[in-house]
């Protein structure tokens, strides 16, 4: 006879379960961050290729060698993503002393109404001296530790495009690679995950895009009417925001109004943070539901927290891709659940 009751041995081997999972996803979040620089790319190159997709298609259909498809695909991302920054980092260069002197007369004000002593700009601007000759050194180290970051990044940009160009090129060779991986008769169950999986990631990519644009169509209307400096690229702001939910489009948005503020005053801020809220309104109870329901079903608390998760593993990039990970793995989850579902009643 067992010492333990049957309710106690399943505690336990759920309990057991459970701690071999965490320390699986443990030892594997460890991997990818050691190896981030190949693991990011293949990530990016993979929500590229699901973006893609379409694209590269209708070159094929089109008669046009797949290679030479691939490589027009590749070109017309990096000629849609170069002109998106340039117009973003133009607008925010010519709008940025503005901003700056709007920064400035707001925390000047406040300082000044709050009474706070030691707090205003002048303040810090009288202390700058000293306060560079303490931490000159660091941030010296910090200005390089930044070069080679940005550096990092770059490579790993421009491996994803190469990558994006072989998944692209090679799509069509997937299925018999991952039949020729798997055991047996596990071929058609990875092959129907695998489709599972980059179908989800590929309707949150459709999903968002569609999404982004109608938003940034939206602000970018709205600050022109205002007559804001930049509104082009805010509303490119805006475009590339969307891809982190509920984050980026808080961030956007908020450039968005200080840009306004800057240049146009008060007044003119206020209705600019309308028009936000309005389409943030708009996408977050007329256009998610009728768009992304019909893609990938995720609730908003799932997404926070894969949000928050990502961004504590790997910062920003973890925030842009926790989100399709997330509908990837539902996907594959669903695809098992629907097979022992079928398979249930026959083994019964």
């Amino acid at each position: 006879m067992s010492l333990l009751p049957e309710s106690v041995r399943r505690l336990a081997a759920w309990c057991a379960v459970v701690l071999l999972v965490a320390g699986v996803g443990w030892v594997a979040v460890r991997l990818c961050a050691a190896l981030r620089t190949a693991v990011v790319p293949v990530l990016l190159a993979l929500l590229g290729t699901a973006l893609l997709g379409p694209l590269y298609r209708r070159l094929v259909k089109a008669r046009v060698q797949r290679s030479l498809a691939a490589a027009l695909t590749c070109v017309a991302v990096v000629a849609v993503v170069g002109g998106a920054v340039y117009i973003v980092v133009a607008a925010l260069v010519d709008t940025g002393d503005q901003i700056i002197a709007s920064v400035r007369h707001a925390v000047s004000a406040l300082t000044r109404h709050f009474g706070a002593a030691g707090t205003g700009l002048d303040d810090l601007a009288a202390n700058a001296k000293d306060l560079l000759g303490r931490f000159g050194g660091t941030a010296a180290s910090n200005v390089l530790s930044g070069v080679s970051v940005v550096g990092e990044y770059l490579a790993m940009a421009l491996l994803a495009l190469l990558l994006v160009f072989f998944f692209l090129r090679d799509s069509h060779r997937v299925a018999g690679a991952l039949r020729s991986v798997a055991p047996g008769a596990w071929g058609d169950t990875l092959e129907a995950m695998a489709r599972r999986a980059f179908g989800a990631v590929q309707g949150f990519m459709r999903g968002t895009t569609l999404i982004a644009l109608i938003d940034a169509v939206c602000i970018t209307a709205g600050l022109l009417i205002l007559r804001v400096p930049g509104a082009i690229g805010l509303g490119a702001l805006v475009f590339v925001g969307a891809y982190i939910p509920y984050l980026g489009a808080f961030v956007s948005g908020a450039v968005a109004v200080l840009v306004a503020l800057a240049d146009r005053g008060f007044v003119i801020a206020l209705w600019a943070l309308g028009v936000v809220l309005a389409v943030q309104v708009l996408e977050g109870h007329v256009l998610q539901p009728a768009i992304q329901s019909r893609t990938v079903q995720m609730h908003p608390a799932v997404v926070l927290l894969a949000i928050t998760a990502g961004a504590s593993v790997a910062g920003i990039l973890g925030m842009l891709l926790s989100v399709p990970l997330t509908a990837a793995a539902f996907g594959v989850v669903n695809e098992l659940r629907e097979r022992q579902a079928a398979a249930g009643p026959s083994d019964s």
